[in-house]
Protein backbone atom coordinates (compact mmCIF):
# COMPACT_ATOMS: atom_id res chain seq x y z
CA UNK A 1 0.00 0.00 0.00
CA UNK A 2 1.42 3.51 -1.04
CA UNK A 3 -0.04 7.22 0.38
CA UNK A 4 -1.63 8.23 -2.43
CA UNK A 5 -3.66 11.88 -3.52
CA UNK A 6 -7.02 11.43 -5.02
CA UNK A 7 -9.43 14.07 -6.13
CA UNK A 8 -12.91 13.88 -5.26
CA UNK A 9 -15.53 16.48 -5.92
CA UNK A 10 -19.59 16.34 -4.84
CA UNK A 11 -21.62 17.17 -7.76
CA UNK A 12 -24.24 19.82 -8.58
CA UNK A 13 -26.76 17.19 -7.08
CA UNK A 14 -25.26 16.52 -4.19
CA UNK A 15 -24.35 20.35 -3.02
CA UNK A 16 -28.44 21.11 -3.86
CA UNK A 17 -29.52 18.29 -1.80
CA UNK A 18 -26.99 19.22 1.03
CA UNK A 19 -24.84 16.03 1.30
CA UNK A 20 -21.39 17.48 0.73
CA UNK A 21 -20.83 17.63 4.67
CA UNK A 22 -21.95 14.01 5.10
CA UNK A 23 -20.28 12.64 2.02
CA UNK A 24 -17.00 14.35 2.83
CA UNK A 25 -17.08 13.14 6.08
CA UNK A 26 -17.70 9.84 5.32
CA UNK A 27 -14.23 9.81 3.77
CA UNK A 28 -12.51 11.79 6.86
CA UNK A 29 -14.65 8.72 8.96
CA UNK A 30 -13.00 6.18 6.78
CA UNK A 31 -9.06 7.96 7.63
CA UNK A 32 -8.32 9.58 4.45
CA UNK A 33 -6.81 13.20 5.54
CA UNK A 34 -8.67 16.04 3.68
CA UNK A 35 -5.60 18.52 2.41
CA UNK A 36 -7.12 20.37 -0.31
CA UNK A 37 -11.45 21.90 -0.10
CA UNK A 38 -13.10 24.58 -1.80
CA UNK A 39 -16.69 25.55 -3.19
CA UNK A 40 -16.66 26.62 -6.68
CA UNK A 41 -18.65 27.33 -9.82
CA UNK A 42 -17.21 24.83 -12.63
CA UNK A 43 -16.70 27.00 -15.45
CA UNK A 44 -17.13 25.56 -19.01
CA UNK A 45 -13.03 25.31 -19.79
CA UNK A 46 -13.09 23.47 -16.88
CA UNK A 47 -15.20 21.10 -17.58
CA UNK A 48 -14.05 20.66 -21.04
CA UNK A 49 -10.55 19.99 -19.95
CA UNK A 50 -11.55 17.60 -17.23
CA UNK A 51 -13.94 15.51 -19.43
CA UNK A 52 -11.98 15.75 -22.33
CA UNK A 53 -11.55 12.07 -22.60
CA UNK A 54 -15.38 11.69 -23.56
CA UNK A 55 -15.41 14.09 -25.94
CA UNK A 56 -17.07 13.08 -28.79
CA UNK A 57 -19.25 10.59 -26.70
CA UNK A 58 -23.17 10.73 -26.93
CA UNK A 59 -23.50 12.20 -23.39
CA UNK A 60 -20.26 14.69 -23.58
CA UNK A 61 -22.24 18.07 -24.05
CA UNK A 62 -24.69 16.78 -21.30
CA UNK A 63 -21.91 16.15 -19.03
CA UNK A 64 -20.20 19.18 -19.63
CA UNK A 65 -23.31 21.34 -18.98
CA UNK A 66 -24.53 19.68 -15.62
CA UNK A 67 -21.10 19.82 -13.88
CA UNK A 68 -21.85 23.57 -14.56
CA UNK A 69 -25.47 23.65 -13.26
CA UNK A 70 -24.90 24.40 -9.75
CA UNK A 71 -22.00 24.92 -7.26
CA UNK A 72 -19.50 21.94 -6.46
CA UNK A 73 -17.30 20.68 -3.66
CA UNK A 74 -14.02 20.04 -4.54
CA UNK A 75 -11.97 17.51 -1.95
CA UNK A 76 -7.89 16.45 -2.19
CA UNK A 77 -8.05 13.42 -0.22
CA UNK A 78 -4.71 11.47 1.34
CA UNK A 79 -4.69 8.20 2.09
CA UNK A 80 -3.08 4.80 1.89
CA UNK A 81 -4.51 3.41 -1.63
CA UNK A 82 -6.43 6.57 -2.15
CA UNK A 83 -7.50 6.01 -5.26
CA UNK A 84 -8.73 2.94 -4.96
CA UNK A 85 -10.58 2.97 -1.36
CA UNK A 86 -12.12 6.09 -2.46
CA UNK A 87 -13.88 4.37 -5.71
CA UNK A 88 -14.56 1.64 -3.77
CA UNK A 89 -16.28 3.99 -1.01
CA UNK A 90 -18.08 5.69 -4.05
CA UNK A 91 -19.59 2.26 -6.17
CA UNK A 92 -20.42 2.01 -8.91
CA UNK A 93 -21.20 4.87 -11.54
CA UNK A 94 -25.05 3.81 -11.72
CA UNK A 95 -25.92 3.63 -8.12
CA UNK A 96 -28.69 0.72 -9.28
CA UNK A 97 -25.56 -1.16 -9.54
CA UNK A 98 -23.72 -0.60 -6.36
CA UNK A 99 -24.24 -2.07 -2.76
CA UNK A 100 -25.49 -0.57 0.77
CA UNK A 101 -23.09 1.41 2.23
CA UNK A 102 -21.81 2.96 -1.33
CA UNK A 103 -22.29 6.46 -1.38
CA UNK A 104 -23.87 6.63 -4.99
CA UNK A 105 -25.95 3.46 -4.07
CA UNK A 106 -27.13 5.09 -0.62
CA UNK A 107 -28.05 8.49 -2.22
CA UNK A 108 -28.02 8.52 -5.97
CA UNK A 109 -31.01 7.00 -8.07
CA UNK A 110 -29.61 6.81 -11.15
CA UNK A 111 -26.50 7.07 -13.25
CA UNK A 112 -26.83 11.23 -14.99
CA UNK A 113 -27.30 12.44 -10.86
CA UNK A 114 -24.45 10.40 -9.19
CA UNK A 115 -23.38 12.79 -6.67
CA UNK A 116 -19.54 12.32 -6.75
CA UNK A 117 -16.63 12.22 -9.45
CA UNK A 118 -13.54 10.42 -7.98
CA UNK A 119 -9.88 9.80 -9.69
CA UNK A 120 -10.14 6.38 -11.55
CA UNK A 121 -6.08 5.69 -11.28
CA UNK A 122 -2.84 7.05 -9.48
CA UNK A 123 -2.06 9.05 -12.88
CA UNK A 124 -5.17 10.69 -13.48
CA UNK A 125 -5.41 11.75 -9.84
CA UNK A 126 -2.22 13.78 -10.19
CA UNK A 127 -3.82 15.51 -13.44
CA UNK A 128 -7.16 16.16 -11.96
CA UNK A 129 -5.72 17.50 -8.95
CA UNK A 130 -2.94 19.90 -10.58
CA UNK A 131 -6.53 20.89 -13.00
CA UNK A 132 -8.60 21.91 -10.09
CA UNK A 133 -6.46 23.32 -6.97
CA UNK A 134 -3.26 25.32 -7.20
CA UNK A 135 -0.02 24.10 -5.17
CA UNK A 136 -0.67 26.26 -2.83
CA UNK A 137 -4.54 25.41 -2.00
CA UNK A 138 -2.91 22.24 -1.27
CA UNK A 139 -1.75 21.59 2.44
CA UNK A 140 0.63 19.13 3.51
CA UNK A 141 -0.55 17.80 7.37
CA UNK A 142 -0.96 14.73 9.20
CA UNK A 143 -3.74 13.85 11.44
CA UNK A 144 -3.31 13.57 14.95
CA UNK A 145 -4.83 9.97 15.12
CA UNK A 146 -2.79 8.56 12.21
CA UNK A 147 -1.06 5.65 14.53
CA UNK A 148 -4.63 4.39 15.73
CA UNK A 149 -5.30 4.75 11.66
CA UNK A 150 -2.11 2.82 10.06
CA UNK A 151 0.65 0.49 11.43
CA UNK A 152 3.64 1.75 10.04
CA UNK A 153 3.91 5.81 10.22
CA UNK A 154 3.08 7.87 6.71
Amino acid sequence: MAVERTLVFVKPDGVVRGLASEILSRFERKGFTVVGLKLLQVSKALAEKHYAIHKGKPFYEGLVRYVQSGPVVAAVLEGEDAVLQGRSMMGATDPRKGAPGQIRFDYGLEIGRNLIHGSDSVENAKAEIALWFKPEEVVDWKRSDHAWLYEKPL
